[in-house]
């Protein structure tokens, strides 16, 4: 009995020596707290918390947002007519073979140049060479006969109808070796025209047959480009028209070409004309097949325009954020605007906005309407790329 109570009072001793001990730990981290806390506070300015974060949004105890400025300003936009096209040599085709029979040799290498007229693949003609063997022995035979036949008439040894057929069957023989040459022919695929071959793999011994594609061969040296341009336009284009097309291969680089021909006729379905465009192509970069984004001038016009980095869109509106002089403050006023064509990093800015007007550049994420901001000085800090230093609006 007494073992039992003496085990009690030692559990209840042992509970209350940690009550004490974690209950002077609490006390002990919150006396730290309060002393940190301290001097931080008695340092910090008036008005102004320990966590607060210079350079914030106005209104929220930061001061005004530091921004760059650009100026309205006007400048020529080109009024063009684009277009998209698929490039085309100026002759294209997929050479086949027109029977089927095996693959016997092979003349050419890929992306070779080869001239008009050039034998690019033989098949085999075994048969054919002995079909025309046999039809010119014929062609001899009749001949012979026919002359043979033509003498005795002239004596009056053969009658007229007999010297008639001995010249009909002559002149079949002769058809018979022509189409025997022929056949043979077909057996020999030749170049069409002069230009370049591109990949194959036709090998001899390979069964080829009517229609399958051997090989592709393009002219390059001029390229073509056929683009579709709405009707409301065929006044503005003529024959000889130069145009400037750009290519995705060649990003920023631009091709100068001219229509060289105008269909003669408007779509039905579309309302709209084909146009054909030629670019030269003496180095053969452009390669058939290639989209080319193809742009026809129809004049200059200049107007009041704004960096891309000064414009923010929403859905289908478009608005930018103006500086205007308040007493001592610069505040930004959120302006809708009508914007054009964008052209070299600037937008054509139709509404809205004049020559003079002071945007915000760029950070237009960071600016609330309304709010009270500060402007960076011309390459300093937060100075947007290509902006252009403040200039006073007239009146501000």
């Amino acid at each position: 009995m007494i073992r039992r109570h003496f085990f009690l009072v030692a559990a209840v001793a042992v509970l209350i020596v940690m009550v004490l001990v974690g209950g002077f730990k609490i006390l002990s981290k919150r006396g730290d707290a309060g002393g940190a806390a301290g001097p931080a506070a008695a340092g910090a300015p008036p008005g102004k918390s320990g966590g607060g974060r210079p350079g914030g949004r106005g209104g929220m105890g930061g001061g005004p947002t530091l921004v760059s400025v650009a100026v309205v300003q006007s400048r020529p936009f080109q009024d063009t007519i684009e277009a998209l096209g698929v490039a085309k040599g100026r002759q294209s085709v997929t050479l086949t073979a027109a029977a089927t029979q095996l693959v016997q040799r092979v003349r050419f290498s890929d992306g070779q140049h080869v001239p008009k007229g050039a034998v690019l693949v033989e098949l085999k003609d075994t048969e054919q060479d002995a079909a025309t063997a046999q039809a010119e022995a014929r062609l001899v035979e009749a001949k012979r006969a026919f002359e043979r036949y033509k003498a005795l008439g002239e004596q009056g040894w053969a009658s007229k109808a007999a010297v008639d057929q001995y010249e009909a069957a002559w002149r079949s023989a002769e058809a018979d070796v022509a189409a025997a040459r022929a056949r043979q022919a077909d057996r020999v695929i030749r170049a069409p025209f002069a230009g370049v071959v591109g990949l194959s793999d036709v090998a001899p011994g390979a069964l080829v047959n009517p229609g399958a594609p051997i090989v592709t061969l393009d002219d390059v040296s001029l390229i073509r480009v056929d683009f579709q341009v709405p009707e409301r336009y065929l006044a503005q284009l003529h024959e000889g028209q130069t145009i400037l097309a750009t290519a995705d291969a060649y990003p920023g680089e631009t091709i100068s070409g001219r229509i060289a021909r105008l269909d003669t006729r408007v779509d039905e379905r579309t309302r709209a004309i084909t146009a054909r465009a030629e670019f030269s192509n003496a180095g053969g970069r452009l390669k058939p097949g290639m989209l080319m984004r193809v742009g026809v001038s129809r004049g200059q016009r200049s107007s009041p325009s704004a960096p891309e980095t000064a414009i923010s869109v929403e859905g289908d509106a478009a608005y930018v954020f103006v500086l205007e002089k308040r007493g001592q403050m610069t505040m930004a006023e959120q302006r809708p605007v009508v914007t054009g064509v964008r052209q070299q990093g600037y937008v054509e800015i139709l509404d809205g906005v004049r020559p003079g007007d002071r945007l915000v550049a760029d950070g237009l994420n960071k600016v609330q309407p309304g709010q009270p901001v500060r402007i960076a000085q011309a390459g300093g800090a937060g100075a947007a790329k290509g902006a252009q230093p403040a200039r006073p609006r007239p009146g501000a």
